[in-house]
């Protein structure tokens, strides 16, 4: 009887270790992300365009995504290259210039029922001390903050939300892109459990018919 006992509590102890073992799914969030370049690459930034203070030749971007946190956060998909972004547009004494990428990601990435716009650059000529935030102002309204002074919308985009915390690491999970290890527990895992589940109950079977 105890041999039986102990069978029954190995395999739903078993069946628990399996079940801690799946990995959760991590909350993702939904905003844009501020970068800066640096050797030709992106970088994310460590301050607020509202702070910031870009120098003549910066070329700083904002990509609106989906992430977990800024480890695995979408980088803008375009270059920054700021000969390229303000080709058009001269020096000018008492002024910078500030090339801008404005990525607004794709439509997985977007809120229900809203459509991302195109990609755009755009070169922004603005006082000496002005901020990110205001040369983005000068090039891309309307823009959008909350009370804690984040950005929630450039150009109108999105029309509403702010950061919001959603309950996986995307939001629109495209059904054209095959399923990967990481999307949640494996057929192998469920079958385990099942397995585990069939021979505890075996067991105490075989116990109970034992005592008859």
């Amino acid at each position: 009887m105890r041999r039986t006992r102990f069978l029954v509590l190995l395999g739903l102890g078993t069946l628990l270790t399996v079940l801690v073992a799946v990995p959760a799914q991590a909350a993702g969030y939904r905003y844009w992300s501020f970068w800066q370049s640096g050797d030709g690459r992106w970088t994310y930034a460590t301050e607020g365009p509202a702070t910031a203070r870009p120098a003549d030749g910066s070329v700083h971007g904002f990509r609106f995504s989906v992430s977990e946190n800024s480890g695995d956060a979408a980088k803008p998909r375009r270059a920054p290259d700021f000969a390229a972004i303000c080709a058009k547009t001269p020096a000018k004494d008492g002024t910078k210039r500030v090339a801008l990428v404005i990525d607004p990601g794709t439509v997985k990435d977007a809120p229900q029922g809203e459509t991302p716009p195109a990609l755009r650059t755009a070169c922004a000529q603005v006082a000496g001390t002005a901020t990110t935030a205001e040369a983005l102002a000068q090039v891309a309204k309307p823009l959008r903050y909350n009370s804690q002074a984040l950005l929630c919308a450039i150009s109108g985009y999105p029309k509403s939300g702010c950061g919001e915390q959603l309950s996986g690491p995307a939001a629109k999970p495209d059904p054209a892109e095959a399923r990967t290890d990481d999307d949640g527990p494996s057929l192998g895992v469920y079958a385990g459990v099942a397995a585990i589940l069939t021979l505890a109950a075996a067991t105490l079977w075989q116990s109970r018919r034992r005592k008859r």
